[in-house]
């Protein structure tokens, strides 16, 4: 199979999230590489580290319409500029393979790891996800995704109901369950999603229902989960009320700090919003469900 790929000079501070939008315009996969020969040593456990100057490579199929990833990729920066890059032809090699190397278990407060499947747990009593993403991006790697598992680790998990909305790859369910929820549902607007959730939870030992959202009960959940997007979160408001008993906790990330305002102002009809919760330039909101 025949492949191009985008190569972008960034900063470590913009990677994460240039990365995010090249999987959303359909990258097969995304890497991170040093461009200006900086070491980087033995991290602290749970942390990512990035070169100050880093090259984002995102891998396209060769017939991909190059204008309209740029397009595409142009709306979503905005107001900022895409970055300097290049485009070129590669040579096809086991991607696959070279992804899995790079995936290593990673730390979230005092109960949670995030494990590829084919590797022993680092400390195997612990609270182990082990997960293949598959198709569906997700590995616990984003700080969005980090500010949801560390609110789960410090959490009151049992026997409660639990939804994850825009369940991707499973992780938030998965470790929901682990943690002892009673019931755990993910939806999601992809099937490959749901697909990657159910083939998660299985490994994982832990049961999920998945549904599209048109298909998603109307049981009222303890604690609602979202790491969405900003836009996509204030258009659910109305979606999530409903879906939330009374008191219900709701966990809101995939917002940037910019946007956090303005997004928790969004949900005050309905909910007790808490001050947000940073990680980078990324951030969470709580709330709680109140009957007004």
């Amino acid at each position: 199979m025949a492949w191009i790929q985008f190569i972008f000079s960034s900063t470590s501070d913009a990677a994460e999230s240039l990365s995010d939008f090249l999987s959303e315009c359909g990258a097969g996969a995304v890497t991170f590489q040093d461009s200006a020969d900086q070491p980087i040593y033995e991290p602290d456990i749970g942390s990512t580290p990035l070169w100050r100057t880093t090259n984002v490579i995102a891998l396209f199929d060769a017939e991909t319409n190059v204008d309209e990833v740029l397009a595409r990729l142009e709306s979503q920066l905005a107001p900022n500029s895409i970055p300097k890059h290049r485009i070129e032809a590669v040579e096809d090699k086991d991607w696959i393979r070279e992804w899995m190397d790079n995936f290593q278990p990673i730390n979230f407060g005092q109960r949670l790891w995030i494990c590829p499947s084919w590797l022993e747990p680092p400390q195997p009593d612990a609270t182990n996800i082990m997960l293949d993403p598959g198709l569906a991006f997700g590995t616990g790697t984003h700080p969005t995704t980090a500010l949801c598992l560390n609110w789960l680790d410090q959490a009151d998990i049992k026997d409660k109901y639990i939804i994850d909305y825009g369940c991707g790859s499973g992780i938030l369910a998965i470790a929901a369950a682990l943690l002892g929820a009673k019931k755990v549902i993910g939806v999601d607007t992809d099937p490959q999603a749901l697909e990657a959730t159910k083939a998660n939870a299985e490994r994982n030992g832990v049961q999920i229902e998945t549904y599209l959202p048109e298909d998603c009960p109307s049981q009222t959940a303890d604690i609602l989960l979202a790491n969405i997007l900003a836009g996509p979160l204030q258009s659910l408001a109305p979606t999530f009320a409903r879906l939330c008993k009374s008191n219900a906790e709701l966990v809101l990330s995939g917002i940037l700090e910019s946007q956090s305002e303005q997004v928790s102002e969004h949900y005050n009809s309905w909910f007790h919003m808490d001050p947000a919760e940073q990680k980078q330039e990324w951030t969470r909101l709580t709330g709680q469900r109140h009957d007004g």
